[in-house]
């Protein structure tokens, strides 16, 4: 019998739905079982968010800054995981504030110390820097990464700015104005998500881990748009500028909160525009770039 822990931090209730639904396949398996837990901070983020909330969490998301979390059950701490899953969402270009803060925990390095671990993101499109930040955390721990899968918001970049700022502030997943596509990760691919859980049942049951992400990227576990690469990294390193100023703002914290509002709003709306034309007409020059990044993406 194998035992796997599915680990996980969700707020719309979007990732508990991918990794019950992933991790059918495991679950039906009469060779292994399944142990799912839920990681829940002591002071809960809001969902819906309120716009001081949502911007306030910004400077300790990008840089990482963890928080009190519930303690973990102590009959989960005492079994030894044959494989641990690991669902996140990603919170401004880094992974979400209770993720982070489990990943720095002593906890983490206990359950995850030379244990195998398979990544599950659930976000609107841009992750592959966030995964970066991951990995790093993940070898501190001496877990050895062994998979990653990548569910997305397939709508384009500024109609799913539109759905999943309505769904972030109202709480209701729905048509904005009726006429735009649901928010977040589609809920045709959620109910696909189940064969990437039977290749991790076949790479367990064959213990073959070590070819388990190539089996998945052959079934489009993850998908890699150059554009949102480039705006990702871009961005990642304007973010950092900000967070690392903010943070060490006291009295005038809300002020340049609402200056960073701003600037995102123009960021998305005037800048990436910009962007995407100039990534179109220079596109032919930077084909062997993109294809190295794919690849690299596209892996471990």
């Amino acid at each position: 019998m194998k035992n796997i822990l599915f680990i996980y931090y969700t707020q719309s209730g979007q990732l508990d739905e991918i990794a019950k639904t992933l991790s059918n396949p495991l679950v039906q398996s009469n060779e292994v079982s399944v142990t799912f837990h839920e990681i829940k901070p002591q002071t809960p983020f809001p969902f819906p968010w309120d716009k001081p909330s949502f911007f306030g969490a910004f400077p300790e998301s990008f840089l990482q800054i963890p928080v009190p979390m519930n303690p973990i059950a102590k009959e989960i701490l005492d079994k030894k995981y044959d494989l641990i899953i690991i669902g996140y969402q990603v919170w401004f270009l880094s992974p979400s504030i209770p993720i982070n803060s489990f990943l720095k925990s002593p906890v983490a390095k206990e359950l995850l110390h030379n244990t195998p671990v398979v990544t599950v993101i659930g976000c609107r499109n841009m992750w592959v820097m966030a995964h970066e930040k991951i990995k790093g955390l993940l070898q501190a721990n001496g877990a050895i990464l062994k998979g990653n899968i990548a569910l997305v918001d397939r709508a384009p970049n500024l109609v799913s700015v539109v759905t999943i700022v309505d769904w972030m502030f109202s709480g209701i997943k729905k048509r904005h104005w009726g006429i735009f596509p649901l928010p977040g990760v589609s809920e045709k691919d959620i109910q696909e998500s189940t064969q990437f859980g039977e290749i991790i049942l076949n790479c367990l049951r064959n213990n073959d881990l070590d070819n388990l992400q190539h089996q998945l990227v052959a079934k489009d576990a993850v998908k890699i748009s150059p554009y949102l690469v480039s705006i990702d990294k871009k961005a990642s390193v304007v973010f950092g500028k900000w967070a690392s100023f903010i943070i060490k703002k006291t009295t005038s914290r809300a002020f340049w909160l609402k200056a960073f509002n701003l600037y995102l709003f123009l960021a998305i709306w005037l800048i990436s525009p910009i962007v995407y034309v100039l990534h179109l007409l220079t596109y032919a020059f930077n084909v062997k770039k993109y294809a190295r990044e794919s690849r690299y993406y596209k892996g471990i």
